[in-house]
């Protein structure tokens, strides 16, 4: 009795039936021929609601609905939720749907309304835009279902307490991954380099045959064999590559949701399928005021899910960062010559001076290549035409830190390091677009 009270609803046809009545009951206080009118129309109205609820309780699995999540989300990403609802009543029934999903989406307006046919199937899927990393989980799926009479409602409840991890954006790592295999990555700004050298290495030796580059004969094979002689070389492979991630304070800044940290992650992970794929060895380290992971560089085809893995749980409070560390850790435990790519991200002039040492210390042995934000916020301040004192201040000020982010980067290149100031949404683009300059330069 308590569960049909609870899933038993009124429709809107009934407060619309009975605002008619009662508006009779009133006006019967003066025209008395009203009365018995409005005491019919009531008993009609129970009648109805009564043989309505019949009809929707009678069946006591009248609905069969599932919520089929799947295994993982993608942060950042729009991601389908696909609902399948089946009507197993002899007539057909309109529906409200109210999903309890999850309370990172802060969203209190989910409603979902239609029909079905009956002894029909529907599927209904919907779009959820996650902007932190973690476990969703998901309440109750509630179904609100009406017969034609629509005088009451019942409500059906499924699915309650299931859960999804939210990974980074694996969606957008399969994006660039499939781009590169298909030769179409110009479509988003990625650029073909032109192979500058012979940065390649040694395969073999073998007999010269007409439109091999004369610049390749060995000249002592030659003379041995009689005959002209050409060494031939292969692309570079297995060279070391790291994704050094600052999780510290200044990667909290959001944009448009998101905040720095988890953009700086999925571009990791797109940029270390990418390198993968072009068998180098790929590794990763995150640090704030300490060491969080250091995960040391292999080529292993499995090991891209082991960065999946360690980027999921990055946990950080988002203190300040110890470039100290970071520059002991590197050099004790990466001790050959790699490729480096350094997410931070740097305010003012002054701040970078600070880590500047250590950085020029990282770049004696390896390639360091330091990738750091534009403040697209000041964007709006620089366009907009200043009108007042306040205005022209902020403007000035906004100018200053754009001047700044730029002779940053000048900073950091007379010192022979690499860099590379980008938007939070061109991050994985130009990281790609780096890694593969350097690859053609044989900078590594």
């Amino acid at each position: 009795m308590i569960n049909f009270i609870k899933s038993l609803y009124l429709g809107k046809r009934v407060f619309y039936v009975l605002a008619v009545l009662i508006v009779l009951f009133l006006f019967s206080y003066w025209v008395h021929v009203l009365y018995p009118v409005a005491l019919v129309g009531l008993f009609l109205l129970a009648i109805a609601a009564v043989f309505d609820s019949i009809l929707l309780f009678k069946k006591k699995d009248g609905i069969l609905a599932t919520r089929e999540l799947p295994e993982k989300f993608s942060n950042s990403d729009l991601n389908e939720v696909p609902l399948s609802i089946q009507n197993k009543y002899g007539f057909k029934i309109a529906y409200n749907i109210i999903d309890e999903i999850p309370v990172q989406f802060q969203k209190r307006d989910f409603l979902k309304s239609g029909s079905i046919p009956a002894r029909a199937k529907k599927l209904i899927i919907y779009q959820l835009r996650p902007v932190d990393r973690g476990v969703y989980t998901f309440g109750k799926l509630n179904i609100y279902v009406s017969s034609p009479l629509n005088f009451v409602k019942r409500r059906f409840s499924f699915g309650k307490d299931q859960t999804v991890k939210v990974y980074p954006s694996f969606v957008q790592m399969k994006k660039y991954a499939f781009l590169a295999i298909d030769n179409k990555l110009t479509q988003f700004g990625l650029k073909k380099i032109r192979r500058i050298g012979h940065t390649m290495e040694f395969e073999q030796i073998k007999d010269y045959v007409s439109g091999d580059d004369v610049r390749t004969i060995n000249w002592k094979a030659t003379a041995k064999r009689g005959n002209l002689m050409v060494n031939q070389f292969q692309d570079e492979k297995s060279q070391p590559v790291y994704s050094i991630i600052d999780a510290s304070r200044v990667m909290k800044m959001p944009f448009e949701g998101l905040t720095l940290l988890d953009y700086a992650i999925n571009s990791a992970l797109a940029f270390s399928n990418i390198a993968l794929k072009k068998n180098d060895k790929t590794g990763l380290l995150t640090f704030s005021n300490t060491i969080h992971n250091h995960l040391a560089a292999s080529s292993k085809k499995t090991h891209l899910n082991t960065i999946l893995e360690v980027l999921y749980s990055i946990k950080t409070n988002f203190l300040d960062s110890d470039f100290g560390r970071l520059y002991a850790e590197v050099k004790r435990k990466i001790t050959h010559r790699s490729l480096l790519l350094l997410y931070t991200n740097f305010e003012h002039l002054s701040a970078l001076e600070r880590q500047l040492p250590y950085l020029k210390g990282l770049a004696q042995k390896h390639v360091l290549v330091v990738i750091f934000f534009e403040n697209t916020e000041l964007d709006n301040l620089i366009s907009k035409k200043a009108t007042s004192t306040p205005e022209i201040y902020h403007k000035t000020i906004a100018q200053k830190m754009d001047y700044d982010k730029k002779l940053m980067v000048k900073e950091l290149e007379k010192h022979g390091i690499q860099a590379v100031l980008t938007k939070p949404e061109d991050l994985s683009v130009k990281t790609i677009n780096k890694y593969l300059e350097i690859k053609a330069r044989g900078i590594i």
